[in-house]
């Protein structure tokens, strides 16, 4: 029951601002005021359900730092993306034919801050961390990211290969950065710098939504292997190892930190054998 009271009080928040966001989608600057209003509401009803329901100081978005974590993590997954177009491009997959929208970029910040906010709140911040609780660490990052893959599907040119590639790439490279981090602004931040270099920067499909009209007049091309097809390059072998790569460095990063939660043996389970001959 407390799960369910505070996946719906973000759900709530983030479900009502992204159907005003997608009902001004025509105006930009509306859009990005919308858009961060949803961020700031969503988190406002998480730090307020959390508080309530667990009792406790949420220390996962303390303030202090919270600027520079945020930077820092959209400083990570800007450069990730970048570094997987430069190699697109590089292969003949990505082409930039001039400059697109500015004010396209505008509107997408907007946009992508609501659904970052509100997605790492609810995966990372509620589920994962939860999940944790009870499974441990290894057995949370699999259960939360194949969920985070699956809701995916949801998309319009969603697929089997570009739901399983978000989970990898996405899903697990995430949720590692939580436990490497235990602060949500890093993958908020992360998840962030991701999408708005994919839509308002290179103008590429992202998850499978359309195509976006960024700063840059570009499109793709090739298998869909190279390109990652109607998905967008999320569904690129290429950004499924980039994240997996990032995903074992996150977990590195946690195991060295000590911050990898053993699973929790149960209550009334027999302690292990521990007589010495």
């Amino acid at each position: 029951m407390r799960v369910l009271k505070q996946v719906l009080a973000v759900a709530a928040a983030g479900l009502v601002g992204s159907r005003a966001v997608a009902a001004v989608q025509d105006d930009p600057w509306l859009t990005l005021l919308l858009g961060t209003a949803t961020a700031v509401a969503a988190l406002l009803a998480y730090q307020w359900v959390v508080r309530r329901t667990e009792r406790r100081d949420v220390t996962e978005l303390a303030r202090a730092g919270a600027g520079t974590r945020i930077v820092r993590g959209t400083l990570v997954g800007f450069a990730m993306f970048a570094a997987v177009i430069v190699t697109i491009a590089l292969l003949g997959g990505y082409h930039v034919h001039g400059l697109g929208s500015v004010t396209g970029v505008v509107g997408l910040f907007g946009f992508m801050a609501a659904a970052a906010v509100t997605e790492e709140l609810l995966f990372r911040g509620l589920l994962f961390r939860l999940v944790e609780e009870r499974l441990g660490t290894w057995l949370s990052l699999l259960v939360t990211g194949v969920l985070f893959g699956l809701i995916h599907l949801a998309n319009p040119d969603a697929s089997v290969w570009g739901a399983t590639a978000i989970t990898i790439e996405a899903g697990f490279m995430l949720a590692a950065c939580y436990a490497a981090t235990r602060t949500l602004w890093v993958p908020i931040g992360l998840h962030f710098g991701w999408n708005f270099a994919a839509g308002g920067i290179f103008s590429v499909v992202v998850s499978g939504n359309g195509e976006s009209k960024g700063l840059l007049d570009a499109t793709m091309s090739g298998p869909t292997l190279l390109s990652g097809g109607d998905f967008g390059p999320e569904a690129s072998l290429y950004t499924v190892l980039a994240g997996l790569a990032l995903t074992v460095v996150f977990l590195g990063l946690a195991h060295r930190r000590g911050r990898i939660v053993p699973r929790r043996r149960p209550v009334d389970a027999p302690a292990a054998d521990v007589t010495v001959s």
